[in-house]
């Protein structure tokens, strides 16, 4: 996957698709994941956003929890004493503000996978990225205005550093934030403190250590040698996971029935060419694409491109172009134009694949 930034392309961003789902987000060295497996009984969407806010609170006191589970940052002033929240309080802070010109930005994201005995939630935390103007182009994509998806929309926030004056990751920094986490882990479920021996050291090295009911410490790369972990990395790593398993989506250039957003103008494209497409588990299943507005031409034209793009899948399309057949097209110059607005709508464009 590549991205552009101040001219150059950047290589070597991996694309991983997890099981809690959710919005994309992206992930460098300043940002720490977290994840936490409990009883569905005793889950709740707070319950661990508010444990890590109150870590977060040692290095600022502006983090809270807002209404979407989010942990964010409030930018007002401090506010009057007589408008404190109390001290226990993760979802409001001495700098809550419901004025517009002070919004607050979004320092951690969740995702969950809950099933009948146990509940996973995923979390993320950007302490000191110094990607944050570039992480936008990553996550924008420019079919979002012509894609309609099932399944839950991703809300946009601005994001932002918990570390606010700090833009290098330091492996120091986050080891205490690590810590400090971990701290409000025990705290929160009652449990001795011993049971973080292992790391009251640097060193990362593979160690288990047993406490009564817990056990803790680093794992490395030979916890793949247990065969469920390594058949579930094995699946992790697999582009029928990535891009099969997606949900199911119509990508079209103009209102439909199904779909009556306006859309914006498509540049370069005759106005009297119709483009959609049905795409689910990343294989195309049906396609409507016209280039003329002669009734005769558009049934001829969607029959053709029918036939060339149904049942292919997505990720294997190198370019539309080929896909289109363009240059065995009798009209090569739109159905080009047509490829080319395909290719951008699923990153295909500059000969990069996304």
């Amino acid at each position: 996957m590549h991205g552009y930034q101040t001219g150059q392309y950047l290589s070597n961003v991996h694309l991983v698709r997890r099981r809690s789902g959710g919005g994309t987000v992206f992930h460098d060295d300043g940002n720490v994941n977290y994840s936490v497996i409990c009883p569905t009984a005793d889950f709740t969407r707070d319950k661990h956003a508010e444990m890590v806010v109150r870590a977060i609170r040692k290095n600022n006191p502006r983090a809270r929890v807002n209404e979407r589970h989010d942990i964010v940052l409030d930018h007002s002033v401090l506010q009057d004493e007589r408008y404190w929240p109390e001290a226990d309080d993760m979802h409001k802070t001495r700098y809550s503000h419901l004025d517009d010109r002070f919004p607050s930005v979004k320092v951690s994201g969740s995702a969950y996978k809950l099933t009948r005995q146990r509940s996973l939630h995923h979390g993320t935390c950007l302490l000191s990225s110094p990607n944050l103007g570039s992480i936008s182009q990553y996550l924008h994509s420019p079919a979002r205005p012509y894609m309609k998806a099932r399944g839950v929309e991703s809300v946009r926030s601005l994001v932002g550093n918990v570390y606010e004056k700090s833009a290098t990751p330091s492996s120091d920094s986050i080891q205490v934030f690590q810590r400090q986490v971990m701290d409000e882990f025990t705290e929160l479920y009652a449990i001795s403190k011993k049971v973080l021996a292992p790391f009251s050291t640097s060193a990362l090295q593979p160690k288990l250590h047993a406490d009564g009911e817990w056990t803790s410490g680093y794992v490395g790369e030979s916890v793949t040698d247990i065969a469920e972990i390594r058949a579930g990395t094995e699946e992790l790593k697999s582009l029928e996971w990535t891009y099969e398993q997606t949900p199911q989506f119509t990508i079209s250039s103009h209102p439909s029935e199904e779909d009556d957003r306006e859309r914006p103008p498509l540049l370069g494209i005759p106005t009297s060419a119709r483009i959609s497409l049905n795409v689910k588990s990343g294989i195309i299943t049906s396609s409507r694409i016209s280039l003329s507005a002669d009734q005769d031409v558009v049934l001829a034209d969607i029959e053709t491109f029918h036939k060339l793009l149904t049942g292919t899948k997505i990720h294997e399309i190198s370019s539309f172009a080929k896909a289109l057949d363009v240059t065995k097209s009798g009209k090569r110059n739109e159905t080009s134009k047509v490829a080319a607005w395909l290719d951008s709508m699923f990153g295909k464009s500059n000969g990069h694949s996304r």
